[in-house]
């Protein structure tokens, strides 16, 4: 009995321990009500049963998106956006041109028959570019088409599958551009060919970087960081809002293919899992959820009414759904830029520093740099206009800010009211489904993103400043989402600038809860000292797939800017059909300190910075418990998120943790990466 006793004595110890740290409520539980007033008017009211449609106004381009843009029931399939092609070396007649494309896919389809002689895939893919290219600069306008129709006629994928990712309106001329510009028997052709598939050929390992003048000044011998000032900020991340306004209550939530949730009158009345109001886990995130998320923030991280706000929030992309690209287009780009933000700051006190992720865009994934030939090099400027005019016109940048931010492609370079500088990219120049990097893809930097981020930093180290670096696609991990130049050329900059320079990394994409660590000398050697800065990867809002809604809060000091506490949140999506007559419950789900410092043995007084989280890296090594522990996390405690209890999956953790480029990660062990089991692999 006395032994009992001593151990609920203990638990009871734990666990006012835990509650006692954490910042807020340990839970919140939303409510039903919809919050109206957070938009003017709407076109159809919230409901019980419905995801509300709000008139959206665009302050920018002083207009009002119709409601057949986002009713479930008129999502439009074809977009009237500018199509851009490459200048054509000369004038042909329709006739010319028609024949060229005859001849053009008749020689493509005999070297894939193997008539030319030529052996392997590879070399076979490559020879067809070559086809494609003259094709490309002759008669632009009519390779989408001739796309298409090869597409269809080799049973590469499904005819309507052929038709979405080739059309003109799709990807079919930013491919064009692409044949016409790519140097296709070189680098350039190879990544293409690996893209379309890697039966083709291989994809491309790190080519050699030649660093020489790259930085403006070598790293000072003895560089330190500012000493801690002792006052705490509390700093809100949030990430992949992926809000969805074409959410169809009461439709199918588990469906095989394409989005869930969404309107289908075959399938609305014959749901086997109608979709709950409040989302699903192979859905995006309805209004519903969206604001139930940020209704929650204040109770949970205690900055809500009476308390200290945010003193700034960081966003790390992805504000769109997961649509076919067929149902995008630049209105509902635009629409869904003005929503969220607009909801952003209606629950969100102080500046919000944004980036664009892989889907804020149209076509998705695509952005351009403003070295390509006439109006292709500001085929974009739209997108980076619009969302620098919004930033601005809610108060979180000053006109000069956003001018920077229009010309870099929405990246920028701040200095907020407590002295950090926050540097943010746009990670479309170095993801792999932006087709338009495999133009001189042996230039690491085409976009001149890194040269921009370079001057920054060299000037923050001048000015003694501190910085944070934010983007959206994650540099490293197990290597699948970025290329592999750019990445090492990033490797080589956050080298150079930390730990005295960089305190933080942050981004999102994945979805999930995670981590890395960047090291000394490409990270050949991984230990306590060579550890130079940490990237956090922020969970996202969307459940999208099979995962928890969820964000997260640091406690960050005011003089170096290093983070010393961060608490995750989360909203167990698998209750949401349970939910009767409340909102879903947000709530306290972990602290890193307490789930981690004991096991790597931290000082309390000790930021959470790289060095502490090789510690956590060896810890995982010694304890496989701890694995476990964070693969739970890593999920936002989903229920769907499998194991990883062997040793193989605890081996890849660590060494993904450890990987913050391609040519790391793509050297760990494969297959651990996601807990979106069975969804590994997708694009998010």
């Amino acid at each position: 009995m006395a032994k009992i006793l001593a151990v609920a004595a203990l638990l009871c110890s734990a666990i006012s321990s835990v509650q006692a740290d954490i910042p807020g409520a340990a839970s919140y539980t939303v409510s039903s009500a919809f919050p109206t007033s957070v938009f003017s008017s709407y076109y159809l009211k919230p409901e019980a049963t419905a995801e509300p449609q709000p008139v959206i106004y665009d302050p920018i381009l002083n207009t009002t998106f119709p409601l057949n843009l986002t009713n479930p029931k008129t999502i439009p399939t074809v977009n009237t956006d500018p199509v851009y092609y490459p200048q054509a070396v000369t004038n042909l007649t329709n006739a010319t041109s028609e024949a060229l494309v005859q001849v053009a896919l008749s020689e493509i389809k005999s070297i894939i028959a193997g008539e030319g002689g030529l052996s392997g895939n590879c070399s076979k893919c490559i020879a067809a570019l070559s086809v494609g290219k003259f094709l490309a600069q002759t008669a632009p306008s009519y390779v989408p088409d001739a796309m298409i129709s090869l597409c269809q006629s080799t049973g590469f994928t499904s005819n309507a599958s052929c038709v979405t990712a080739y059309a003109a309106g799709s990807y079919g001329a930013i491919w064009t551009q692409v044949l016409a510009l790519a140097d296709v028997n070189g680098l350039d052709g190879r990544y293409i060919c690996s893209t379309l598939s890697t039966t083709f050929c291989s994809a491309p390992s790190t080519s050699p970087l030649n660093t020489t003048g790259l930085f403006p000044k070598p790293k000072p011998a003895n560089a330190t960081a500012p000493q801690p000032s002792g006052e705490r900020v509390k700093v809100l991340h949030l990430s992949d809002f992926h809000l969805d306004p074409r959410y169809s209550f009461a439709s199918e939530a588990n469906c095989s293919s394409g989005m869930c949730c969404r309107y289908s009158s075959a399938m609305t009345s014959q749901a086997v899992f109608p979709a709950p109001i409040y989302g699903a886990y192979k859905c995006d995130t309805p209004y519903y959820l969206g604001l139930s998320a940020l209704q929650s923030i204040g109770a949970l991280t205690g900055t809500g009414s009476g308390q200290a706000a945010p003193a700034w929030t960081i966003y790390t992309g992805d504000l769109m759904s997961h649509d076919s690209q067929n149902q995008l287009s630049r209105a509902y780009t635009e629409y869904i830029e003005v929503s969220v933000y607009e909801m952003f700051k209606s629950y969100i006190s102080g500046p919000v520093y944004s980036v664009l992720g892989n889907h804020d865009s149209s076509p998705e994934a695509i952005d351009g740099p403003h070295s390509m030939p006439g109006p292709l090099g500001q085929q974009f400027s739209w997108n980076y206009d619009h969302v620098s005019s919004l930033w601005q016109n809610n108060g979180w940048f000053n006109a000069t800010e956003a001018k920077q931010a229009s010309i870099h492609y929405a990246a920028y370079s701040v200095k907020n009211e407590y002295g950090l500088r926050i540097i943010t990219m746009n990670t479309d120049f170095w993801y792999k489904s932006n087709y338009l990097n495999y133009i001189n893809s042996s230039n690491p930097d085409v976009s001149g993103t890194f040269k921009f981020m370079i001057e920054e930093l060299q000037a923050a180290e001048d000015a003694g400043e501190r910085v944070w670096i934010l983007g959206h696609v994650l540099s490293g991990w197990d290597g699948t989402n970025p290329l592999a130049n750019p990445t090492d050329l990033f490797y080589q900059i956050i080298d150079r600038y930390s730990p005295h320079v960089i305190a933080n990394v942050f981004f999102g994409h994945t979805h999930e809860d995670q981590v890395m660590i960047y090291y000394a000398n490409n990270g050949t050697v991984q230990n306590t000292s060579t550890a130079l800065a940490a990237g956090w990867i922020g969970p996202s809002v969307t459940p999208l797939t099979n995962l928890n809604s969820g964000y997260r809060m640091y406690e960050v000091d005011t003089g170096t800017f290093d983070i010393y506490e961060a608490y995750t949140f989360y909203s167990d999506v698998n209750n949401f059909s349970d939910l009767n007559g409340t909102g879903p419950v947000y709530q306290f789900e972990y602290s890193t300190r307490e789930a981690y410092g004991n096991a790597s043995s931290w000082p309390a007084d000790a930021p959470l910075n790289a060095t502490f989280w090789h510690g956590v890296t060896e810890a995982m090594e010694a304890d496989k418990s701890l694995v476990t522990t964070f693969n739970t996390y890593q999920g936002k405690s989903s229920i769907r998120s499998p194991n990883c209890t062997s040793d193989a999956c605890a081996e890849a953790k660590v060494c993904y943790m450890r990987s913050g480029s391609v040519a790391l990660g793509k050297a760990c062990p494969q297959g651990f990466a996601s807990v979106q089991s069975p969804y590994t692999g997708k694009n998010f």
